[in-house]
């Protein structure tokens, strides 16, 4: 790793581009270096079809003058362009409005302390991570005979290390590492197809479970055999934790500080009162043990932190990074995301998630005379982030009894974000993450349902 061999020369070569930055008239500057590296590997009935390796090194130059923002990056490290580099930043400063709320946070008493690399993770051999691949595939047709098509199995995993100063005194950096499985399928019967799908990301290599995830997509697939419409009709409507982590997606921008300030958030307004049922409690956490999206600091050197946006159903507050907070005149939560050296830090999520509730799903299910669980929905990306509205295609499987019974598709559920928040009568016990995002089992109330 070029931040192991080299991290000193780094460390001199930013404090370097600090200097000459003030030097050149800048009133603040900060030095972001990073460095990715990337695996991929993809199996097909058992053969390899990709075996995918990058790296990618830089820095992202950020200074502030009069009040004034400017930002340029580049993969060449050496010091004559470097001075290029910090000349275009502070070009691009001239060129942008003053604004009094440009700050950069100084160092900060602590930092959470994280266990974020697991060298099994990069020790173990390619080959191990290609029979991770093969025994997806292998569990999966085992599952049941019908699964004929595996669309691709594949592992994946990342290296990152990020280095972070600026000319107020911040000096920090951290490494993670992270891997994860997922596999696509279809099943056949007769004439009809279905699809499955299912995924294991974390930051254990021992905690990947190829045989569980390969069984998970198969059980998708196979469950929604002889699928069917179903007439229209109200009643209750459980959300599987991978569907309401999805509706969750809806809400994270909207909490975002910079949305409600931009008058962009459906929140807008609304800190101190009941915008979702007492029942739920949302929560952002880039200092989550295990987390995926976990860091001692973020994309501007800002301890990362708990942050409780809606507790009980009543909203609390938004996320910031230092723009945002200034302009409010409180604190960062610690939620300037930097995607790479290549960007500045915006307003973002890390771990968010809906908080488990003390029900596990069967016992949620048994209390159900009739009513749908949905597995699927189509469409996500048309719900309008701003007013919280979606009309989409939902296939899941009829609840008769307590139990699930049989599968249906070709239907409907339109509503709003909010409205649906506020009628969450159940939240499970089985809090589940699909990368930094994360949900239980999700019942709520009447729900109309479009079908023939």
């Amino acid at each position: 790793m070029i931040f192991i061999i080299r991290e000193n020369e780094l460390k001199s070569l930013g404090i370097r581009a600090i200097d000459s930055g003030r030097r050149m008239g800048a009133d603040m500057v900060e030095v972001y270096l990073n460095h990715n590296r990337e695996l991929l590997v993809e199996v097909r009935d058992e053969q390899v079809e990709t075996i995918k390796l990058a790296e990618e090194s830089g820095m992202g130059l950020r200074v502030m003058k009069d009040n004034k923002v400017g930002f340029a990056f580049t993969s060449d490290l050496s010091p004559k362009n470097v001075e290029e580099m910090l000349g275009q930043a502070l070009a691009n400063a001239s060129r942008t409005a003053e604004d009094g709320y440009r700050v950069m946070p100084g160092p900060a008493p602590a930092y959470p302390e994280l266990e974020l690399y697991d060298r099994t993770i990069i020790e173990t051999s390619v080959e191990d991570k290609i029979n991770l691949s093969r025994a997806m595939e292998e569990a999966a047709r085992k599952y049941d005979s019908r699964v004929s098509i595996i669309e691709g199995s594949s592992y994946t995993d990342a290296e990152t290390e990020v280095m972070l100063l600026n000319s107020l005194g911040v000096d920090l950096n951290f490494r993670v590492a992270y891997c994860g499985i997922y596999i696509a399928l279809v099943a056949v019967q007769g004439e009809e197809s279905q699809t499955g799908f299912a995924l294991n990301y974390g930051l254990r290599y021992q905690s990947l479970d190829a045989e569980a995830t390969g069984r998970e997509a198969a059980m998708r697939a196979v469950r929604m055999l002889g699928a069917k419409t179903a007439p229209t009709q109200t009643l209750p409507v459980v959300f599987e934790p991978y569907v309401a982590t999805g509706f969750l997606g809806l809400l994270a921008p909207a909490l975002t500080a910079e949305a409600a300030q931009k008058g962009r958030s459906l929140f807008a307004g609304k800190v101190g009162q009941k915008v979702a049922s007492d029942r739920v409690s949302i929560v952002d956490d880039g200092s989550l043990p295990g987390g995926i999206a976990s860091t001692p600091f973020d994309g501007e050197g800002v301890p990362t932190s708990k942050t409780r946006l809606i507790t009980g159903g009543i909203l609390e507050g938004f996320l910031h990074n230092t723009y945002t907070a200034a302009k409010e005149g409180v604190k960062s939560t610690g939620n300037g995301v930097r995607g790479s050296y290549k960007s500045t830090p915006e307003v973002g999520s890390t771990n968010f998630f809906i908080e488990k509730g003390g029900q596990s799903p069967d016992d949620i299910l048994a209390g159900i005379g009739k009513g749908f669980y949905i597995t699927e929905v189509l469409g996500m990306h048309t719900a309008n982030p701003i007013s919280g509205d979606f009309s989409l295609g939902v296939s899941g499987l009829m609840i008769e009894g307590g139990r699930l019974t049989y599968p249906v598709r070709g239907v409907a559920l339109a509503g709003n974000i909010i409205d649906l928040m506020q009628r969450i009568e159940k939240v499970g016990s089985d809090l589940t993450f699909f990368g930094g995002m994360g949900s239980p089992t999700l019942l709520v109330g009447e729900m109309a349902l479009s079908g023939h």
